[in-house]
Protein backbone atom coordinates (compact mmCIF):
# COMPACT_ATOMS: atom_id res chain seq x y z
CA UNK A 1 0.00 0.00 0.00
CA UNK A 2 1.67 3.41 -1.31
CA UNK A 3 1.56 6.09 1.91
CA UNK A 4 -1.48 8.62 1.72
CA UNK A 5 -1.01 11.15 -0.60
CA UNK A 6 -0.60 15.03 0.25
CA UNK A 7 -3.68 17.30 1.35
CA UNK A 8 -2.55 19.91 -0.52
CA UNK A 9 -3.73 18.71 -4.18
CA UNK A 10 -4.46 21.13 -6.34
CA UNK A 11 -8.61 22.17 -7.27
CA UNK A 12 -10.22 24.23 -9.67
CA UNK A 13 -10.57 27.70 -8.13
CA UNK A 14 -8.44 27.22 -5.46
CA UNK A 15 -5.20 28.81 -4.95
CA UNK A 16 -2.34 27.92 -3.01
CA UNK A 17 -3.11 30.60 -0.58
CA UNK A 18 -6.89 29.87 -0.24
CA UNK A 19 -5.81 26.51 0.50
CA UNK A 20 -3.26 27.76 3.34
CA UNK A 21 -6.05 29.57 4.57
CA UNK A 22 -8.81 27.53 4.84
CA UNK A 23 -6.30 24.86 6.38
CA UNK A 24 -5.50 27.28 9.17
CA UNK A 25 -8.87 28.13 9.72
CA UNK A 26 -10.09 24.68 10.31
CA UNK A 27 -7.98 24.34 12.35
CA UNK A 28 -9.06 27.56 14.47
CA UNK A 29 -12.56 25.89 14.21
CA UNK A 30 -11.01 22.51 15.41
CA UNK A 31 -9.22 23.80 17.93
CA UNK A 32 -12.20 25.62 19.37
CA UNK A 33 -14.13 22.64 19.23
CA UNK A 34 -11.89 20.44 21.52
CA UNK A 35 -11.70 23.60 23.50
CA UNK A 36 -15.86 23.45 24.72
CA UNK A 37 -15.26 19.81 24.19
CA UNK A 38 -13.16 19.71 27.60
CA UNK A 39 -14.46 22.73 29.19
CA UNK A 40 -17.86 20.60 29.15
CA UNK A 41 -15.70 17.83 30.52
CA UNK A 42 -14.14 19.45 33.28
CA UNK A 43 -17.22 21.63 34.39
CA UNK A 44 -18.21 18.81 36.54
CA UNK A 45 -14.60 18.53 38.38
CA UNK A 46 -15.00 21.90 38.55
CA UNK A 47 -18.48 22.03 40.62
CA UNK A 48 -17.78 18.34 42.37
CA UNK A 49 -18.02 19.62 45.87
CA UNK A 50 -21.14 21.32 45.50
CA UNK A 51 -22.43 18.39 43.46
CA UNK A 52 -22.08 15.72 46.08
CA UNK A 53 -23.26 18.70 48.65
CA UNK A 54 -26.11 18.94 46.72
CA UNK A 55 -26.98 15.39 45.56
CA UNK A 56 -25.66 13.65 48.72
CA UNK A 57 -23.55 11.75 47.41
CA UNK A 58 -19.77 10.27 48.00
CA UNK A 59 -16.82 10.26 46.44
CA UNK A 60 -17.29 6.40 45.14
CA UNK A 61 -20.52 7.91 44.03
CA UNK A 62 -19.01 10.83 42.12
CA UNK A 63 -16.21 8.74 41.08
CA UNK A 64 -19.47 6.26 39.20
CA UNK A 65 -20.82 9.29 37.40
CA UNK A 66 -17.54 10.26 35.96
CA UNK A 67 -16.77 7.03 34.56
CA UNK A 68 -20.37 6.75 33.20
CA UNK A 69 -19.16 9.64 31.24
CA UNK A 70 -17.34 7.25 29.09
CA UNK A 71 -19.58 4.03 29.35
CA UNK A 72 -20.18 4.90 25.88
CA UNK A 73 -17.69 6.81 25.16
CA UNK A 74 -15.88 3.87 22.85
CA UNK A 75 -19.27 2.89 20.92
CA UNK A 76 -19.43 6.85 19.92
CA UNK A 77 -15.97 6.74 18.41
CA UNK A 78 -16.73 3.49 16.75
CA UNK A 79 -19.68 4.78 14.73
CA UNK A 80 -19.29 8.10 14.33
CA UNK A 81 -15.70 6.82 12.94
CA UNK A 82 -17.03 4.82 10.41
CA UNK A 83 -19.85 7.68 9.57
CA UNK A 84 -16.54 9.46 8.79
CA UNK A 85 -15.61 7.40 5.38
CA UNK A 86 -19.33 8.66 4.00
CA UNK A 87 -20.43 11.90 5.97
CA UNK A 88 -18.76 15.23 5.25
CA UNK A 89 -17.29 16.59 8.16
CA UNK A 90 -18.99 19.81 7.24
CA UNK A 91 -21.87 17.97 8.32
CA UNK A 92 -20.68 15.54 11.06
CA UNK A 93 -18.98 18.27 13.58
CA UNK A 94 -21.36 20.92 13.99
CA UNK A 95 -24.23 17.67 14.55
CA UNK A 96 -21.99 16.41 17.78
CA UNK A 97 -22.14 19.75 19.05
CA UNK A 98 -25.99 20.20 18.91
CA UNK A 99 -25.93 16.71 20.69
CA UNK A 100 -23.57 17.73 23.40
CA UNK A 101 -26.17 21.03 23.79
CA UNK A 102 -29.05 18.97 24.00
CA UNK A 103 -27.87 16.57 26.80
CA UNK A 104 -26.91 19.71 28.89
CA UNK A 105 -30.17 21.45 28.49
CA UNK A 106 -31.39 18.69 31.78
CA UNK A 107 -28.75 20.16 34.06
CA UNK A 108 -29.60 23.96 33.88
CA UNK A 109 -32.31 22.47 36.66
CA UNK A 110 -31.83 20.75 39.98
CA UNK A 111 -31.90 17.05 38.88
CA UNK A 112 -31.29 13.62 40.62
CA UNK A 113 -28.40 11.15 40.35
CA UNK A 114 -30.13 9.23 37.76
CA UNK A 115 -30.55 11.60 35.46
CA UNK A 116 -27.30 13.29 36.11
CA UNK A 117 -25.83 9.76 35.47
CA UNK A 118 -27.97 9.40 31.97
CA UNK A 119 -26.52 12.87 30.92
CA UNK A 120 -22.68 12.09 31.53
CA UNK A 121 -23.60 8.68 29.61
CA UNK A 122 -25.17 10.49 26.27
CA UNK A 123 -22.85 13.25 26.12
CA UNK A 124 -19.96 10.77 26.35
CA UNK A 125 -21.49 9.13 23.42
CA UNK A 126 -21.58 12.23 21.71
CA UNK A 127 -17.61 13.33 22.48
CA UNK A 128 -16.21 9.74 22.01
CA UNK A 129 -15.18 10.42 18.47
CA UNK A 130 -14.69 14.45 19.20
CA UNK A 131 -10.74 13.97 19.15
CA UNK A 132 -10.56 11.72 15.84
CA UNK A 133 -12.72 13.54 14.27
CA UNK A 134 -11.07 16.84 14.81
CA UNK A 135 -7.68 15.03 14.16
CA UNK A 136 -8.92 13.80 11.01
CA UNK A 137 -10.05 17.13 10.15
CA UNK A 138 -6.55 18.86 9.85
CA UNK A 139 -4.48 15.37 8.52
CA UNK A 140 -7.04 16.24 5.47
CA UNK A 141 -5.36 19.43 4.96
CA UNK A 142 -1.59 19.50 5.57
CA UNK A 143 1.09 16.85 3.70
CA UNK A 144 2.10 14.31 5.93
CA UNK A 145 5.51 15.84 7.34
CA UNK A 146 3.72 19.01 8.28
CA UNK A 147 0.74 17.44 10.25
CA UNK A 148 2.12 17.17 13.69
CA UNK A 149 2.27 20.91 14.56
CA UNK A 150 -1.78 21.23 13.65
CA UNK A 151 -2.39 18.31 15.49
CA UNK A 152 -0.72 19.45 18.38
CA UNK A 153 -2.58 22.88 18.23
CA UNK A 154 -5.90 20.46 18.36
CA UNK A 155 -4.07 18.28 21.61
CA UNK A 156 -3.57 21.79 23.13
CA UNK A 157 -7.22 22.30 22.61
CA UNK A 158 -8.21 19.73 25.20
CA UNK A 159 -5.59 21.59 27.87
CA UNK A 160 -7.22 25.42 26.85
CA UNK A 161 -10.43 24.50 27.50
CA UNK A 162 -10.30 23.50 31.02
CA UNK A 163 -7.66 26.50 31.56
CA UNK A 164 -10.00 28.75 30.15
CA UNK A 165 -13.18 27.05 31.88
CA UNK A 166 -11.65 26.78 35.28
CA UNK A 167 -11.78 30.58 36.01
CA UNK A 168 -14.85 31.28 34.24
CA UNK A 169 -16.73 28.13 35.45
CA UNK A 170 -15.50 28.56 38.92
CA UNK A 171 -16.80 31.99 39.40
CA UNK A 172 -20.16 31.07 37.56
CA UNK A 173 -20.54 28.21 40.29
CA UNK A 174 -19.39 30.46 42.84
CA UNK A 175 -21.55 33.62 42.10
CA UNK A 176 -24.87 31.56 41.16
CA UNK A 177 -25.00 27.56 41.14
CA UNK A 178 -23.12 25.04 38.95
CA UNK A 179 -26.23 24.53 36.87
CA UNK A 180 -25.47 27.88 35.12
CA UNK A 181 -22.41 26.91 33.73
CA UNK A 182 -23.70 24.13 32.05
CA UNK A 183 -25.85 27.31 30.44
CA UNK A 184 -22.96 29.23 29.17
CA UNK A 185 -21.68 25.94 27.69
CA UNK A 186 -24.75 25.88 25.55
CA UNK A 187 -24.63 29.71 24.59
CA UNK A 188 -20.77 28.96 23.48
CA UNK A 189 -21.62 25.97 21.60
CA UNK A 190 -24.33 27.37 19.47
CA UNK A 191 -22.14 30.09 18.69
CA UNK A 192 -19.73 27.42 17.66
CA UNK A 193 -21.85 25.93 15.17
CA UNK A 194 -22.68 29.40 13.68
CA UNK A 195 -18.95 29.96 12.74
CA UNK A 196 -18.60 26.33 11.16
CA UNK A 197 -21.14 26.72 8.47
CA UNK A 198 -20.09 30.14 8.14
CA UNK A 199 -16.55 29.45 7.67
CA UNK A 200 -15.23 26.00 6.99
CA UNK A 201 -15.15 24.70 3.43
CA UNK A 202 -14.49 20.65 2.61
CA UNK A 203 -10.64 20.01 1.95
CA UNK A 204 -9.12 19.38 -1.18
CA UNK A 205 -8.63 15.82 -0.02
CA UNK A 206 -12.45 15.62 1.13
CA UNK A 207 -12.83 17.17 -2.31
CA UNK A 208 -11.00 14.67 -3.96
CA UNK A 209 -12.78 11.75 -1.90
CA UNK A 210 -16.28 13.00 -3.02
CA UNK A 211 -15.87 13.19 -6.46
CA UNK A 212 -15.10 9.49 -6.44
CA UNK A 213 -17.75 6.74 -5.93
CA UNK A 214 -18.62 5.94 -2.15
CA UNK A 215 -17.55 2.91 -1.36
CA UNK A 216 -17.76 0.72 2.13
CA UNK A 217 -15.70 1.35 4.44
CA UNK A 218 -13.09 -1.89 3.94
CA UNK A 219 -12.91 -3.60 7.44
CA UNK A 220 -10.68 -6.14 6.53
CA UNK A 221 -8.02 -3.29 5.21
CA UNK A 222 -8.58 -1.65 8.66
CA UNK A 223 -8.07 -4.51 10.79
CA UNK A 224 -4.83 -5.15 8.89
CA UNK A 225 -4.26 -1.45 9.84
CA UNK A 226 -5.06 -1.90 13.41
CA UNK A 227 -3.03 -4.79 13.81
CA UNK A 228 0.18 -3.69 12.93
CA UNK A 229 3.37 -2.89 15.78
CA UNK A 230 3.41 0.84 15.20
CA UNK A 231 -0.97 1.68 15.35
CA UNK A 232 -0.68 -0.92 18.28
CA UNK A 233 2.02 0.85 20.07
CA UNK A 234 0.07 4.33 19.69
CA UNK A 235 -3.55 2.66 21.00
CA UNK A 236 -1.16 1.49 24.26
CA UNK A 237 0.94 4.59 24.57
CA UNK A 238 -2.17 6.76 24.35
CA UNK A 239 -4.19 4.62 26.23
CA UNK A 240 -2.30 5.21 29.45
CA UNK A 241 -1.84 8.70 28.62
CA UNK A 242 -5.44 9.38 28.86
CA UNK A 243 -5.41 8.08 31.96
CA UNK A 244 -3.66 11.25 33.03
CA UNK A 245 -6.07 12.85 31.15
CA UNK A 246 -9.20 11.58 32.39
CA UNK A 247 -7.86 12.11 36.00
CA UNK A 248 -6.68 15.70 34.93
CA UNK A 249 -10.87 16.78 34.29
CA UNK A 250 -12.24 14.29 37.10
CA UNK A 251 -10.42 14.39 40.11
CA UNK A 252 -7.46 17.11 39.74
CA UNK A 253 -9.80 20.04 41.06
CA UNK A 254 -11.31 17.74 43.84
CA UNK A 255 -7.35 16.96 44.83
CA UNK A 256 -6.47 20.32 45.61
CA UNK A 257 -9.15 20.82 47.79
CA UNK A 258 -10.06 17.81 49.78
CA UNK A 259 -6.36 16.43 49.45
CA UNK A 260 -4.26 19.86 49.30
CA UNK A 261 -6.77 22.04 51.57
CA UNK A 262 -7.34 24.39 48.83
CA UNK A 263 -10.63 26.22 48.66
CA UNK A 264 -12.55 26.16 45.68
CA UNK A 265 -11.78 29.51 44.22
CA UNK A 266 -7.99 28.83 44.56
CA UNK A 267 -8.53 25.23 43.36
CA UNK A 268 -9.83 26.52 40.24
CA UNK A 269 -7.08 29.18 40.08
CA UNK A 270 -4.15 26.45 40.86
CA UNK A 271 -6.01 24.06 38.48
CA UNK A 272 -4.94 26.06 35.41
CA UNK A 273 -1.22 25.45 35.85
CA UNK A 274 -0.89 22.02 34.43
CA UNK A 275 -3.59 23.13 31.97
CA UNK A 276 -1.34 25.69 31.09
CA UNK A 277 1.43 23.93 30.81
CA UNK A 278 0.20 21.27 29.11
CA UNK A 279 -1.04 23.99 26.11
CA UNK A 280 2.63 25.23 25.64
CA UNK A 281 3.41 21.39 25.67
CA UNK A 282 1.25 20.12 22.83
CA UNK A 283 2.20 22.35 20.79
CA UNK A 284 5.91 22.76 21.20
CA UNK A 285 6.42 18.82 20.97
CA UNK A 286 4.61 19.20 17.74
CA UNK A 287 6.86 21.45 16.54
CA UNK A 288 9.93 19.62 17.59
CA UNK A 289 8.39 16.81 16.00
CA UNK A 290 8.18 18.08 12.63
CA UNK A 291 11.51 19.97 12.46
CA UNK A 292 13.08 16.46 13.42
CA UNK A 293 11.18 14.87 10.74
CA UNK A 294 13.10 17.49 8.32
CA UNK A 295 16.29 16.82 9.33
CA UNK A 296 15.54 13.12 8.38
CA UNK A 297 15.61 12.01 12.38
CA UNK A 298 13.29 8.05 11.76
CA UNK A 299 9.76 8.66 12.64
CA UNK A 300 10.22 5.96 14.99
CA UNK A 301 12.29 8.33 17.07
CA UNK A 302 10.89 12.09 15.85
CA UNK A 303 7.02 10.55 16.23
CA UNK A 304 7.57 7.32 18.64
CA UNK A 305 9.87 7.77 21.21
CA UNK A 306 9.33 11.70 21.39
CA UNK A 307 5.45 11.26 22.56
CA UNK A 308 6.25 8.11 25.11
CA UNK A 309 8.94 10.21 26.79
CA UNK A 310 6.91 12.67 27.94
CA UNK A 311 4.08 10.02 28.66
CA UNK A 312 6.84 8.05 31.00
CA UNK A 313 7.70 11.41 32.71
CA UNK A 314 4.45 12.14 33.71
CA UNK A 315 4.39 9.10 34.80
CA UNK A 316 7.00 9.13 36.66
CA UNK A 317 6.03 12.75 38.76
CA UNK A 318 2.57 11.28 39.32
CA UNK A 319 4.35 8.17 41.30
CA UNK A 320 6.83 10.65 42.82
CA UNK A 321 4.24 13.45 44.00
CA UNK A 322 2.50 10.76 46.23
CA UNK A 323 6.23 10.72 48.50
CA UNK A 324 6.14 14.17 49.47
CA UNK A 325 4.71 16.15 51.36
CA UNK A 326 2.16 19.59 50.57
CA UNK A 327 4.39 22.62 49.40
CA UNK A 328 6.50 23.82 46.40
CA UNK A 329 8.20 20.25 45.04
CA UNK A 330 4.62 18.46 45.27
CA UNK A 331 2.99 21.12 43.66
CA UNK A 332 5.37 21.23 40.77
CA UNK A 333 5.27 17.35 40.43
CA UNK A 334 1.53 18.03 40.35
CA UNK A 335 1.85 20.50 37.44
CA UNK A 336 4.40 17.94 35.35
CA UNK A 337 2.09 15.01 36.15
CA UNK A 338 -1.20 16.42 34.76
CA UNK A 339 0.70 17.91 31.91
CA UNK A 340 3.28 15.95 29.88
CA UNK A 341 1.01 13.39 28.37
CA UNK A 342 -0.96 16.29 26.44
CA UNK A 343 2.45 16.69 24.65
CA UNK A 344 1.71 12.89 23.09
CA UNK A 345 -1.02 12.66 21.85
CA UNK A 346 -0.75 15.53 18.03
CA UNK A 347 2.57 13.53 17.38
CA UNK A 348 1.83 9.59 18.43
CA UNK A 349 -1.55 10.35 16.26
CA UNK A 350 0.41 11.61 13.39
CA UNK A 351 1.79 8.27 13.06
CA UNK A 352 -1.62 7.22 11.65
CA UNK A 353 -1.77 9.67 9.18
CA UNK A 354 1.66 8.20 7.79
CA UNK A 355 0.09 4.76 7.69
CA UNK A 356 -3.52 4.37 7.02
CA UNK A 357 -5.09 5.86 3.84
CA UNK A 358 -7.14 9.03 3.99
CA UNK A 359 -10.60 7.00 3.40
CA UNK A 360 -9.62 4.68 6.45
CA UNK A 361 -8.41 7.54 8.67
CA UNK A 362 -11.77 8.20 10.18
CA UNK A 363 -12.22 5.00 11.11
CA UNK A 364 -8.91 3.71 12.07
CA UNK A 365 -8.62 6.82 14.52
CA UNK A 366 -11.95 6.16 16.12
CA UNK A 367 -11.19 2.57 16.62
CA UNK A 368 -7.84 3.92 18.60
CA UNK A 369 -9.93 6.47 20.51
CA UNK A 370 -12.36 3.81 21.50
CA UNK A 371 -9.63 1.97 22.75
CA UNK A 372 -7.92 4.34 24.95
CA UNK A 373 -11.11 5.40 26.34
CA UNK A 374 -11.05 2.18 28.19
CA UNK A 375 -8.91 4.28 30.42
CA UNK A 376 -11.74 6.70 30.98
CA UNK A 377 -14.18 4.48 32.79
CA UNK A 378 -10.99 2.66 34.92
CA UNK A 379 -9.18 5.38 36.01
CA UNK A 380 -11.88 7.62 37.83
CA UNK A 381 -12.88 4.04 39.92
CA UNK A 382 -9.66 3.32 40.67
CA UNK A 383 -9.01 6.62 42.37
CA UNK A 384 -12.14 7.01 43.78
CA UNK A 385 -12.44 3.65 45.25
CA UNK A 386 -9.09 4.34 46.49
CA UNK A 387 -10.50 7.79 48.26
CA UNK A 388 -13.48 6.13 49.63
CA UNK A 389 -11.25 2.78 50.75
CA UNK A 390 -8.37 4.52 52.85
CA UNK A 391 -8.04 5.60 56.43
CA UNK A 392 -7.82 9.47 55.43
CA UNK A 393 -8.29 11.29 52.05
CA UNK A 394 -4.77 12.37 51.94
CA UNK A 395 -4.02 8.70 51.93
CA UNK A 396 -6.68 7.45 50.02
CA UNK A 397 -5.56 10.31 46.98
CA UNK A 398 -1.77 9.20 47.53
CA UNK A 399 -2.67 5.16 46.63
CA UNK A 400 -4.72 5.48 44.08
CA UNK A 401 -2.24 8.15 42.24
CA UNK A 402 0.96 5.63 42.74
CA UNK A 403 -1.21 3.25 41.29
CA UNK A 404 -1.65 5.22 38.51
CA UNK A 405 1.98 6.52 37.92
CA UNK A 406 3.05 2.83 37.78
CA UNK A 407 0.35 2.16 35.36
CA UNK A 408 1.27 4.81 32.91
CA UNK A 409 5.45 4.55 33.22
CA UNK A 410 4.83 0.78 32.50
CA UNK A 411 2.77 1.11 29.54
CA UNK A 412 4.42 3.91 27.66
CA UNK A 413 7.84 1.90 27.98
CA UNK A 414 5.96 -1.25 26.66
CA UNK A 415 5.07 1.05 23.61
CA UNK A 416 8.50 2.19 22.88
CA UNK A 417 9.74 -0.78 21.09
CA UNK A 418 6.30 -1.11 19.12
CA UNK A 419 5.92 2.13 17.59
CA UNK A 420 8.04 2.04 14.08
CA UNK A 421 5.89 3.82 11.07
CA UNK A 422 8.63 3.40 8.25
CA UNK A 423 8.94 -0.53 9.17
CA UNK A 424 5.40 -1.08 9.40
CA UNK A 425 4.62 0.78 6.03
CA UNK A 426 7.12 -1.08 4.00
CA UNK A 427 5.30 -4.09 5.83
CA UNK A 428 1.67 -3.08 4.33
CA UNK A 429 3.16 -2.11 1.10
CA UNK A 430 4.40 -6.01 0.64
CA UNK A 431 1.38 -7.10 1.94
CA UNK A 432 -0.91 -5.34 -0.67
CA UNK A 433 1.37 -6.16 -3.35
Amino acid sequence: MPPPTDADVATPGRTAAGIRRGAWTATALAFVFMVLNFADKSALGFAGTRIMDDLGIGPADFGLVQSAFFWLFAAGALIVGALSTRVSMRWLMPTLMVLWMLTMVPLLTPVTFGVLLACRIVLGFAEGPAYALATHVVHSWFPSEKRALPAGIISAGSSVGPLVAAPVLTWVIVSWNWHAAFGVLIVLGAVWVAAWFLLVRPSPEEASLADRPRVRTDWRLVGRQLATPTILGVGLLTFVGYWTTTLRVSWLPLYLEQGLGYDTTDAGRLVTLPYAVAAVAAIGAGMLSNRMVARGVPRRIARGWLSAAFVVTGGACMFLLTLLGAGAAQMALTVLAFSLNSASYGVALTVVADLVTPAHRGAVLGVLVAIYSMAGVIAPLVLGFAVAGASSTVAGYGLGFAISGVVIVVGGLLSVPLIDPDRDAARLERAAA
